[in-house]
């Protein structure tokens, strides 16, 4: 997928070159069908025009992976040290070196130390995973972040996440079946992004659920992945199949 992608972003400017060549095919045609000239005038019109619709999708799809903001980087092309944190960035990404990997590895110092965090965050995070898939998600929402829902999702689902409860929140609904841990995550996870504050009732009610630790590395979880949702927005990074599962809801904030 990846290779493809790359092969028509390489193209896009072929493509639109094409599709100019035919608009300027069609309108010749069209010109010597008023003024009664050649022969194949009506044939030639409608080649050019065939060839016009058939190139117009890719062309759009080409576009769009040409509008990333920062040249999608492969393995060969690498520095050094881009390579040394590519090589763990590729033992656990589903995106390979896609998505904020292809932002982050610009500044590789920065990115060794990110990689660094979000190996902690994922993979020993006090925090159970249910949650803190969740929490990632709870992000994903509200920076209606594509990369980071498409990503994590299914990660959430397999670790327990009930699909109503991603369901409503994708919709930007408070998820009515929520356990009770999981309503103590998105009440604190949702205030503190939305408020920029935390109130004394919401942090009780995650502490009875969460001890000090899980409370600081579910705060730096959230942290963390806004960086991440902030760095695909930058770098105008999609998600590599050009889908878009989490639905813009323009300034309505996730309820609360």
């Amino acid at each position: 997928m990846l290779r493809l992608l790359l092969l028509w972003a390489c193209s896009a400017i072929g493509l639109l070159n094409l599709m100019r060549s035919c608009f300027i095919a069609a309108a010749t045609a069209l010109d010597q069908w008023l003024a009664g000239k050649g022969e194949n005038h009506m044939a030639r019109l409608t080649a050019a025009a065939a060839g016009l619709c058939g190139l117009l999708i890719p062309a759009v799809v080409a576009a769009a992976v040409e509008g990333k903001r920062f040249k999608q980087l492969t393995v060969d092309e690498l520095t050094p040290a881009q390579h040394e944190v590519a090589d763990e960035v590729l033992k656990v990404s589903s995106l390979g070196l896609q998505g904020p990997y292809n932002v982050m590895l610009r500044s590789p110092v920065m990115a060794k130390r990110m990689v660094s965090l979000l190996d902690y965050l994922r993979f020993n995070t006090s925090v159970p995973r249910r949650l803190n898939e969740f929490a990632i998600l709870i992000q994903a929402r509200l920076w209606t972040s594509q990369v980071e829902w498409k990503a994590h999702y299914p990660l959430a689902i397999k670790a327990g996440l009930s699909e109503a409860v991603a369901a409503d929140l994708l919709a930007g609904r408070r998820p009515a079946a929520m356990q009770p841990d999981e309503a103590a995550v998105y009440d604190l996870c949702v205030e503190l992004s939305t408020t920029h504050a935390l109130s004394d009732a919401t942090f009780a009610k995650a502490k009875q659920v969460l001890n000090d630790q899980q409370v600081v590395d579910l705060v730096t979880l959230s942290g963390t992945y806004v960086t991440v949702a902030m760095m695909l927005a930058a770098g105008k990074e999609g998600t590599p199949d050009g889908s878009t599962p989490v639905p813009d809801l323009g300034m309505a904030q996730l309820a609360q």
